[in-house]
């Protein structure tokens, strides 16, 4: 006799034969029957966050390590308070599902004033997502929640929404015979006479530079292979640790330094796989890219899009990277020269951010000191995570240096607590700002309630220090609106029940990490900026606006 279950089980059974083990959610009227069936079945961990943005972005950063984040919103305004959290996960291409209630379908697009109504709450869904799905038949819920994980797992990866009536949920159904996943449409395969142009080609070279970015994050074999070879290596800050930055080919993701990119003008050809080339990076695309310049993504609208490449494979990272490595097999490209260039460029960049860091590039080799070498940093937009959190922390595998891929501040408490939850046996320390950190405060509850074991590190100068940055970089030197009141942040960790320092000092700040890092579970340590002395940044690098 077939089971009949309500639609609210039957996601719930999908997700459970999809390998889901954890899920992140604000329960509301809106979405209970599926909490509950969660709730009931007692198969995945539902992760309390305290508001909808901080759910999708644990969700999202669950999703760069388990390959599917899952987030469960309510209706309306819940759904709209997930907006931004998504369009980061879009801009870092995190294959996430999420999860969101809508009013009952007889009142649907009425303007009905029904509670938690909104209008046209799809539309701005899709325009935050990669797709977004509205299921308004109850037998039809199992066959799109299927199709919706397939399209967000397929690259380019992606959010992807779905908006559920509560009647839907609530209503019962035949459940289907067949719930786990549907297989991935094929990958697309570069043309096999432009590949072995292009290994050609490489062969050729005799400085030959590969970028790569966060679509080459599982090819961590195929880069060394190249790099063996004698290519030089550079990365998005998204795709640091691909290569090692120990690797002495490595130029680590020093793409604004002056050495660097002279080095980059310099060779004779280059190659970009799985990168956007971002603004942040490129300074604003002005960066010269090398001669002939070629381009590898798995989206055929990468091609030309930022910057005008001579060929362009659409193709598999992985698969492209592999064929070229087997290709030149045996091509001994050592260049002696080349190598003591690359060398003197990195330790070049290294030295000019040393110098301009101070104080703080001696706290950043503390904190990778303290760290184990498996550890995970996450780091939110702010002034310490832009800087040497962003290049000179060394990082040495890929998906260790997690960080907002879209820009925007106040993500990082959240996105550190969805990497320590999926990643239980790790040490995790989220770097933020005290202006960051007020905007999803509310979840250091969540970071106390999951027991995570991470620490939380509070740099606070009071403000919007990046802001001051540019301020007098860009305005002579005027300041306004960039002062902020905070609370002694030590204090909120300990009433949240944590173990919280306060320190202004290296010194305090060397005991203070090696003590957190032995603690098993969340600690904070609050960093007095304005007891370690200024930090120079004035933004990232860019063309002449203003």
């Amino acid at each position: 006799m077939t089971e009949r279950v309500n639609v609210g089980e039957a996601i719930a059974r999908v997700l459970e034969a999809h390998d889901v083990d954890s899920v992140y959610g604000v329960i509301s009227i809106h979405n209970l029957p599926i909490a509950d069936a969660i709730g009931r079945r007692e198969k995945i961990h539902f992760v309390a966050a305290r508001g909808e943005a901080g759910a999708v972005t644990m969700g999202d950063a669950h999703a760069r390590f388990k390959g599917l984040g899952v987030a469960i919103t309510s209706t309306g305004a819940g759904a709209g308070n997930a907006v931004g959290a998504l369009l980061e996960a879009l801009n870092a291409g995190s294959p996430l599902l999420h999860l969101t209630g809508q009013v009952e379908r007889e009142y649907l697009d009425r303007d009905a004033s029904f509670i938690h109504e909104t209008r046209d709450q799809l539309t701005f869904l899709k325009a935050s997502s990669k797709a977004a799905f509205r299921i308004s038949s109850p037998d039809h819920a199992v066959g799109v929640l299927r199709e919706a994980i397939r399209v967000a797992t397929t690259v380019p990866m992606g959010p992807v929404s779905i908006e559920l009536p509560i009647d839907v949920q609530a209503a019962d159904i035949a459940l289907p015979a067949e719930l786990g996943p549907v297989k991935a449409l094929q990958q697309p395969q570069a043309d096999e006479q432009q590949l072995s142009a292009l290994a050609d080609a490489l062969r050729a070279a005799k400085r030959p530079l590969l970028w790569i970015g966060g679509g080459a994050l599982d090819c961590t074999q195929e880069v060394k292979a190249l790099a063996d070879l004698g290519v030089a290596v550079i990365s998005s800050t998204h795709g640091r640790g691909i290569l090692p930055d120990a690797h002495p080919r490595s130029l680590g993701a020093f793409h604004n330094s002056p050495a660097v990119e002279t080095l980059m003008a310099s060779c004779d050809l280059g190659l970009v796989v799985g990168s956007r080339l971002r603004s942040n990076e490129t300074r604003t695309y002005s960066v010269v890219l090398p001669k002939p310049l070629y381009q590898v993504d798995a989206n055929p609208v990468a091609q030309q899009r930022n910057y005008l490449v001579d060929h362009f494979l659409c193709g598999d990272a992985k698969a492209v990277l592999a064929y070229l490595a087997d290709a030149l097999q045996g091509c001994d490209k050592h260049n002696v020269e080349f190598d003591r260039e690359i060398a003197e460029a990195k330790s070049a960049a290294v030295s000019a951010l040393t110098n301009q860091l101070g104080t703080y590039a001696q706290l950043c080799g503390q904190l990778r000191a303290a760290l184990p070498d498996d550890g995970i940093l996450v780091r939110d937009i702010t002034m310490s995570g832009s800087t040497w959190g962003s290049r000179l922390f060394p990082i040495q595998a890929p998906n260790t240096n997690i960080h907002s891929l879209a820009g925007a501040i106040g993500m990082g408490l959240a996105m550190a607590i969805g990497s320590a939850i999926a990643n239980p046996g790790k040490k995790v320390v989220g770097l933020v700002g005290d202006g960051g950190l007020a905007l999803g405060i509310g979840e250091l509850a969540t970071m106390v309630q999951e027991n995570t074991n991470m620490v939380l590190l509070v740099m606070n100068d009071g403000g919007y220090g990046v802001m001051r940055g540019i301020q007098n970089q860009y305005f002579e030197g005027r300041q306004y609106f960039n002062q902020l009141h905070a609370p002694d942040f030590k204090a909120v960790g300990e009433a949240m029940g944590m173990t919280s320092w306060r320190i202004a000092s290296l010194g305090e700040f060397e005991t203070a990490i090696a003590e957190a890092m032995a603690l098993q579970g969340p600690s904070l340590i609050e960093v007095d900026m304005n007891g370690l002395g200024p930090l120079k940044f004035a933004g990232p690098p860019q063309k002449k606006l203003y």
